[in-house]
């Protein structure tokens, strides 16, 4: 069990208080999330022009956003940030220790952040021919979406083959990804483990949260909760996020024929 929470804004100007608003609720949700994982935290924040920047640390969530790494990179959160992943880590594999395993994880241009067990991760490795670059068996996400967004530049392609791929995952697993160099395109999997998201109509953002107590205490009744349908990818775009809100833009149905 690990704990995601993180951000998808759409790339506009905030007033200083809606901006320190952001800041606070990510912290907040990361520290929420502290319970699901205590063993490591990681941040993610990607901006428009695929400039991304990551601090992790085995800490748990409460003594990571107390650091001065943590502070200062909360300050680059401006009017280009697009994504901001946050991640609490309980292990199944991998130390904490060696901060490879700690999420966000990356694989090429691709990061994400992941809830769940893979259990034929190694069965995969071997079959796709990737070499492990951690012990964890979350880099199988993220190295096969790589792998698709590197030999498939079509968007429909794209997202026809990320199903074809995805659909060999055995577990339960729940993951957000993004692509750096297409950073206005946000992936969700949820796979029978928690996400639950909100749409804050004044920052004009959509949290994500693997609590949903933690919304529905922020932020009230309108929290969705597992809007997403479980075996599913959800592709959400920061185009469509003012006019669809919570709806993504696509789903794709993981078990199709």
């Amino acid at each position: 069990m690990c704990g995601i929470a993180s951000v998808f804004l759409y790339p506009q100007q905030r007033s200083p208080q809606v901006w320190e608003g952001i800041r606070s609720n990510f912290t907040a949700n990361l520290l929420f999330n502290e319970q699901r994982g205590e063993a490591a935290t990681g941040l993610a924040i990607i901006n428009l022009n695929g400039q991304t920047w990551i601090d992790k640390q085995p800490l748990p969530a409460h003594k990571f956003v107390s650091t001065e790494t943590y502070q200062n990179l909360l300050q680059e959160i401006n009017q280009d940030t697009v994504l901001i992943l946050g991640h609490t880590r309980l292990p199944t594999q991998g130390t904490p220790q060696d901060n490879r395993n700690n999420h966000p994880l990356q694989a090429g241009t691709v990061y994400g952040i992941h809830n769940g067990h893979i259990d034929n991760d190694r069965l995969l490795f071997a079959r796709w021919g990737f070499v492990p670059q951690t012990q964890v068996d979350s880099e199988i996400i993220f190295r096969l979406l790589a792998d698709c967004s590197d030999n498939c530049p079509q968007e429909m392609e794209l997202l026809a083959l990320f199903k074809l791929k995805l659909s060999n995952l055995e577990g339960k697993y729940t993951f957000l990804a993004i692509d750096s160099r297409v950073p206005q395109r946000l992936l969700v999997v949820k796979h029978n483990n928690p996400i639950s998201l909100h749409y804050c109509l004044e920052s004009n953002t959509l949290i994500f949260s693997s609590s949903y107590i933690f919304l529905r205490k922020r932020f009230g009744k309108a929290v969705i909760n597992e809007c997403l349908p479980n075996h599913h990818l959800a592709v959400f775009r920061t185009e469509y996020l003012t006019e669809l809100r919570a709806t993504p833009w696509q789903l794709l149905n993981l078990q199709e024929s």
